[in-house]
């Protein structure tokens, strides 16, 4: 498939975002990812969602390699540094977890996942079909759906306006998620990927993927996934923000559901909007560091 590549001069200068970029090679494209901290410690996996990309876990990484982890935070085919799929019809549900699972494979074990919006939908997905590459699991302002419930009139609201409107500015969508208004050069950081419409097939498709019926392509693969969700002892943390919308109560889905969630101290984090790693990122990387350290050994 035809792939469009970020000049790198796009990435320069970015505040607060000073990051060596790495790259795995996955299906014949280059997926760019940070990683931080010792390499011998057991990964935190930090997955984005729509429409951002890596530098959404800038505050976050600094605290958890603090604490002695390995922050590994790759950009989603489509996104960031990563390369970018030209048509829309080249994006699939399923192919963004088989993407993301030729790049856990290059992993070591005793994964923390940490999922977020997409981040959740994917990764949760790897984690069902990988459950013996991960340890935990912390998931932030996500959920896994499979078209049997509708996903609230928020998300379908977002899915119409990504399908229909002319204009598709992803620093000012991110700015709509968080409770604080970003600085313009933070809103243009999140511009910095996408030079033109064209860049811009997997941040437009995106919203569509999202199973909203229960004969969805990926609805099966979801059902299955939650099967394993349902029997998951391993910990399951979930963070979730105050001021989220589209998620909103789907932590208690979690909790509800997965064994490892029992007795874990979930959290709700205050003045948090769906983005809640802008909004509280340090605050937010202490939750997870704490989470590893209780459940650890």
């Amino acid at each position: 498939m035809k792939a469009l590549r970020t000049p790198d001069d796009r990435f320069e200068s970015l505040p607060g975002y000073d990051f060596e970029p790495h790259y795995a090679e996955i299906d014949g494209m280059r997926m760019h990812y940070l990683d931080e901290g010792p390499r011998d410690s057991a990964p935190v996996l930090l997955l984005h969602g729509e429409p951002s990309w890596c530098y959404l876990y800038r505050k976050m990484i600094p605290v958890l390699v603090d604490a002695g982890h390995r922050a590994v935070a790759p950009d989603l085919f489509g996104f960031g540094r990563s390369d970018k799929p030209a048509r829309m019809e080249d994006y699939t549900y399923q192919r963004h977890v088989d993407w993301m699972k030729g790049f856990v494979e290059q992993l070591p074990r005793d994964i923390t996942l940490f999922g977020q919006d997409w981040g959740g939908l994917i990764g949760l997905r790897v984690a069902a079909e990988e459950p013996d590459r991960f340890a935990r699991i912390v998931a932030a302002n996500t959920f896994l759906p499979t078209g049997d419930m509708s996903p609230g009139e928020a998300f379908l609201r977002w899915q119409t306006f990504s399908q229909e409107s002319p204009q598709f500015d992803i620093g000012r969508v991110i700015n709509n998620g968080t409770v604080t208004d970003l600085p313009p050069e933070v809103v243009a950081a999140y511009d910095a990927p996408f030079p033109d419409d064209s860049y811009k097939a997997g941040a437009r498709i995106f919203p569509s993927l999202v199973p909203t019926r229960p004969d969805d392509p990926a609805s099966e693969p979801n059902r299955a996934a939650w099967k394993v969700l349902q029997a998951w002892e391993k910990p399951l943390l979930t963070a979730f923000g105050d001021s989220d919308p589209i998620t909103r109560g789907a932590d208690r889905i979690f909790q509800a559901q997965v064994p490892g969630a029992k007795g874990q101290p979930h959290t709700t984090i205050a003045g948090a909007g769906h983005f809640l790693q802008e909004d509280k990122g340090e605050e937010l990387a202490g939750v997870v560091a704490a989470f590893i350290a209780a459940t650890s050994g």
